[in-house]
Order: structure tokens, then sequence, then C-alpha cells
């Protein structure tokens, strides 16, 4: 309705909002879900009376009694859910207040960064899936002489042939038909041993990125504005997270440099600059505070590296002699155990031995014995409530806490670990952006636009006179957003295109 003019206020309560922040980890929130969830209606489906596929009529050729019922159905259905929901809402007082305060005014912020958009150089991105498509004849070739013949490196079923029959290599995992499987992770543990698989995984890697991006971001500029107008999804990711899609932003690779070259074509208007304001290990400043470990906590009040406190604690020795592959694997071991990460998961991302792992994680737990009880406490809270919380209150059920089946149990106890430093990261990030847009607002004279979120980075665009104010006052509203036990850290850069601001 924005983009037709139309600006629409006083909205007070919103169902599908109600029902994710009641039950953030149900899979679907939409009207006819609910009606059948909570009012045990069957609801006409728009697949009813419009059809499907390509015969699939649009709304306005739909006959007029069947059109009515329809929408006049929708309306009831959703005032009936209001009461619903709104009673049960009010019995949670955490919840309602993350409902009232947050989610609900983060839906007007993200009107408006939907509708600002972001530009893209479509040309620079032609050039990127060149480049790629060369690599990825290259890698093809390459592929072929190290079997000796020629395959199809899209094909799931010949590549099983050649690593399993051909060359014999190990079956690490089957699939449930029972042929050996080719999934991603297996390839990547094959990949410390066999060159192929990682040429293999190169590939796929490569083929994703210029068929998500490289190809179909220059598809996705909107004629009439010349930018890309993401979607994003606010009751989709069960820890509150935000996601996007039409291109999903979230998924843009940093590590790699060619998704990091995908960043260089998200650009400012002519005369303008893109500022990138990133929240700096928030995560591990979230397991600080929720653990209260006083190792963890000092190393972030002392502004130190926390990867090479980490690294000078586990390998004993001073922080200044700490090598760049020792805080390579600190930093592996301080964000795996943030996920619940095994002994045996950490041996395969480091390529080093099972026991060596354990010894690691171990004495990481001697240094930072804060954290295990955290971890212990948050998972043994589980288990007795049935959910986790963020330090706001958003809550997370876990009805499979108790499950008989131990990967599905394991899988709910490392949830109970992580969800409520990923929930609380999400919480700091919407408030941020909602007291950011306010600001933005009240100051008529300013023409800066919020224009992206990802993860924990805001993107704004910004005329060269506003930067030094914008970056300021963003910097400080995402500092103070909330008071935790160590400093919360922003890093703001400013540049021409996105991965120079970032």
């Amino acid at each position: 309705m924005l983009r037709h003019g139309i600006d629409v206020k006083g909205v007070t309560h919103d169902t599908m909002l109600m029902s994710y922040v009641l039950d953030a980890g149900s899979s679907r929130h939409d009207l006819d879900t609910l009606a059948l969830k909570h009012l045990g209606k069957e609801t006409v489906k728009f697949k009813d009376i419009a059809g499907t596929g390509k015969n699939q009529m649009t709304f306005e050729q739909i006959p007029l009694d069947a059109a009515s019922h329809y929408a006049a159905e929708d309306a009831d259905i959703t005032l009936q859910l209001h009461h619903v929901l709104s009673r049960e809402l009010k019995q949670h007082d955490s919840l309602n207040k993350i409902f009232t305060n947050i989610e609900l005014p983060l839906m007007d912020v993200l009107v408006k960064t939907e509708s600002n958009g972001v530009k893209v150089d479509a040309n620079m991105l032609h050039g990127q899936s060149l480049e790629i498509a060369n690599k990825l004849n290259e890698l093809e070739s390459y592929a072929h002489q190290l079997v000796g013949k020629p395959f199809n490196m899209n094909s799931p079923s010949q590549i099983q042939e050649i690593l399993f029959t051909d060359l014999e290599l190990p079956v690490i995992k089957k699939t449930p038909k029972g042929q050996p499987s080719t999934a991603e992770s297996v390839l990547q543990e094959l990949a410390a041993e066999f060159e192929l698989p990682e040429v293999i995984l190169e590939y796929r890697g490569l083929a994703k990125l210029k068929g998500t991006y490289t190809d179909k971001l220059p598809v996705l500029i909107n004629p009439e504005t010349g930018r890309i107008h993401t979607s994003y999804h606010q009751a989709v990711a069960s820890t509150g997270r935000l996601s996007s899609s039409d291109p999903n932003l979230q998924n843009i690779p940093v590590r790699s440099q060619e998704g990091r070259r995908i960043r260089e074509a998200f650009i400012a208007e002519p005369g303008n600059l893109i500022l990138s304001a990133d929240y700096s290990q928030i995560e591990l400043r979230i397991m600080a505070h929720l653990s209260g470990d006083e190792g963890l906590m000092s190393a972030f009040h002392d502004g130190a590296d926390v990867h090479t406190a980490t690294a000078a604690e586990v390998f004993s020795v001073k922080p200044d002699r700490v090598d760049p592959e020792q805080r390579r694997r600190a930093k592996a071991i301080n964000f795996g155990l943030i996920y619940g990460m095994t002994a045996y998961g950490l041996a395969r991302q480091l390529r080093i031995n099972q026991g060596e792992a354990r010894n690691y994680i171990d004495i990481y737990f001697e240094r930072y014995p804060g954290v295990r009880e955290y971890m212990d406490q948050a998972q043994e809270n589980a288990r007795s409530n049935g959910f986790v919380e963020t330090l706001f209150g958003r809550r997370l059920n876990l009805p499979n806490i108790h499950a008989k089946n131990s990967a599905i149990r394991q899988y709910a106890e490392r949830t109970a670990i992580n969800a409520p430093m990923q929930g609380t990261a999400a919480d700091l990030i919407k408030m941020s952006m909602i007291e950011i847009d306010r600001w933005l607002s009240r100051q008529s004279d300013l023409k800066t636009m919020m224009i992206m979120q990802v993860h924990d980075e805001l993107v704004f665009e910004v005329p060269p006179h506003e930067v030094d104010q914008v970056r300021n006052k963003t910097r400080d509203i995402m500092c103070n957003i909330a008071e935790l036990n160590v400093p919360l850290v922003v890093d703001a850069g400013v540049g021409t295109n996105w991965k120079e601001a970032h």
C-alpha cells in the first residue's frame, strides 16, 4: 500500500506475530493453520476458489460471491484468533512485552526498509557471472583430469559412482535408500584426505553462488525503482532472527573471495555512501553475560581479542606469543561450543584427531568454568520447563528435550544452549532497528535510509555530509540499547559499496 501512496497507521495487533511470539518453534503461523489449531475450523483455501498452476485465477477474476465469502471469512477468523491469542499473550508478561515492544513496532521499520531497497550494479554482477562460469569450467576439467574420464559434476549419482565405485573412497554415510551419500558434510570429511571431494565442494559452492546471486540479482531489480527490494520474514526463524528472500541476504557468503565480491555490487545512488554498523562478537559477549564467567568477562572488559585470549589459555602461551593457527583453532572452539559442538565435530572442523579435540574442550572448560555451568544449567532448565528464554523473555519451546531418540534429544539439548544467545542477539538488533528508525524519523532534515539488516549488521545509504552524525548516533544506540555485564561493541564502516563499508 505504501508503494501506492497509502501509509497504513494504527495497526495494534497481528495474529501471525502473536502466534510466532507464543510458539516460535511451530513451523507455520498462517491463517489456515492457526484457524485449525486454535479454533478447530477448516477455512476456504485460496486454491479452492482460484485453482492452481498455470490456470490459477487472480483475485479480480474470481466470481463475486466466492470472493466475498473468502474475504469475509478471513476477516472473521482473524478477529476470532485475535481474541484467543491475545488472552494467551496476556498470561505471559514477558511474551506480551516482546510482542508489544519489539515485534509490532518492528513491522513498520521493515516496511520502510523493504520499500527503501538497495541499489546493485548489474554490469558488475554480469562480469562476476562470466568469471565464475570460467572458473567452473576449469574446475570441471581438473576433476575430469583427476578421474581420467569425463562425468557430470552436477549429477549426484555420477559423483557417487566415481567416488565410491571407481576410486573406492570410504563410505561415510548412506542415503535413506542405502546408497553412499554425497552430501556436503560427507564431502568435507573426505576432502581432508582426498583431492577430488575438495574440487567438487568448490565447484558446488561456486555454482550455487552463480545461480543464487550473480545470475539472479540483476533479474530482481525493480524496473520502477532500479533497486532490489528483499522480503523480510518476521515469523520464520525459531530463535527470533529475521530471515529474508528474493534475495536471501542472510546467506551471501563472506568467507570466499567470490562471496565477498558480491557485496561489492551492492552500491549507493550516485553522490551517496554505504554505512555498515555491525555488532562485534555479539553471541560471545552474550555468553559472557549469561554465564557470568570471570575469565570471559574480563577479556571483554579489557578490550582483548577474545580468540587470542582463549588461545593463550588453551595452548598455555602468553597472548603476544599466540600464532595465527592457534588463534584460528581458538576461534573454532569459541564459536563451536556456543553451538554445542562435540569433540567429534571440532575434530572434523580443525582436521585433528578426536582425542586432541576433546583435550582442547576440557582445557577450555577448566579455564572458563562459568561457561560449563551455564551450559549444564541451560539444559537443566529446558528439561524442567520445556522451554528456554532470551535475556528479554523471548521463549523457545523444546518439546523434544525428553525425546527417546538420542539424535533428536541431543539436538534439543544443543538448542537449549544456543537459542538464548541467538535469540538475545536477535532482540538486540531488532530493538536497535526500532530506536534508530525513531531517531531518523525525528530528524526531518536527514536523508539517510536504512536499507538492509543482515545477521548482526545494519546497512544504511547516507549522504556524505550526514555520515559522521549517523555513524555516531547509530553506534551510540546499538551499544546502549541494553545493559549487559560486558560492553556491547559496534564496528561501523563507510564506503562506496557494501564490501568496502563492512
